[in-house]
């Protein structure tokens, strides 16, 4: 039997649980944001060994108190949307169930509750409260630069994967076995990690000539890791992108990108309903 609100039920929970532009709207959320930094922190202490009995009890009381919320909540926005699938099957749905259910499976698989981490996930809804222009208008630059770049960054990569693989099998008949480098892609790792200046040293060249080349590729490292930021800076710079505020989130098919004029959703023609 499928479960119905009262029309007027369904639309005051939809508004304070989906919108973040009402008041009403905005405390839910950072309560929402508070108990799910609080839950990440429960877990994270649940596991330091040596804490007194109580304190354990606490978290795990916390844990249960904070999972019941979350569960409440995950069945409400199913009932509060007309197609509630499409909020099951999107992103943070998903997100959203996948951090309610691992307390639960710690009753059939041990040690499942620490799954419950998963719920820092869940701190991106962060990002409808910090809605404004200082915000979302640089993310979409940068999301946008990002894209228009990805053939130049993608070829760029391609060419630190050759100069690797040259480099790594240059370093193999230099350097030999005796020195660490016992095999091709061994030495590849090594010139990978050269590269990019991260310099484990579990691997070090012994011979002169060696040591020539690594710091060639220590040098070139350098040159390498500001490729990529000028690429996406000079896409960033080519012109601005227009940023639409609206955080209304339409109750019928739960399409959230709305311009900042909207009065029905440009998915499915739903009105938008948001008290102010």
């Amino acid at each position: 039997m499928k479960i119905k609100l009262p029309t007027v039920w369904r639309d005051k929970i939809h508004d304070i649980i989906y919108e973040a532009d009402t008041p009403n709207g905005k405390l839910f959320d950072l309560v929402l944001l508070s108990l799910i930094l609080l839950s990440v922190i429960f877990v994270m202490l649940e596991s330091v060994r040596g804490l007194p009995e109580t304190v354990y009890f606490i978290l795990y009381i916390g844990e249960w108190v904070i999972t019941i919320f979350f569960t409440i909540e995950y069945i409400l926005r199913i009932l509060t949307v007309k197609k509630p699938w499409n909020y099951v099957f999107s992103f943070y749905g998903i997100v959203d169930f996948l951090s309610t259910i691992p307390l639960y499976l710690s009753f059939i698989l041990v040690g499942s509750n620490y799954l419950l981490t998963v719920r820092a996930l869940r701190l991106l809804r962060v990002f409808r409260i910090l809605k404004v222009t200082r915000y979302i208008g640089e993310s979409n630059k940068l999301k946008i630069a990002l894209l228009q770049s990805r053939a130049k960054i993608l070829i760029f990569l391609f060419t630190v994967i050759i100069v690797s693989i040259i480099a790594g099998t240059l370093m193999y008949l230099v350097e030999g076995p005796e020195h660490g480098f016992t095999n091709i892609p061994h030495s590849i790792y090594w010139c990978i990690v050269t590269l990019t200046t991260v310099g484990y040293g579990d691997i070090s060249p012994g011979t002169p000539l060696g040591q020539f080349i690594a710091s060639v590729i220590m040098i070139l490292g350098y040159g390498i890791i500001a490729v990529p930021t000028g690429i996406v800076t000079a896409e960033m710079t080519k012109g601005k992108v227009k940023v639409d505020l609206n955080t209304q989130v339409c109750s019928n098919c739960n399409e959230s990108k709305h311009r900042d004029d909207a009065k029905f959703c440009h998915k499915c023609g739903e009105s938008l309903k948001v008290e102010n």
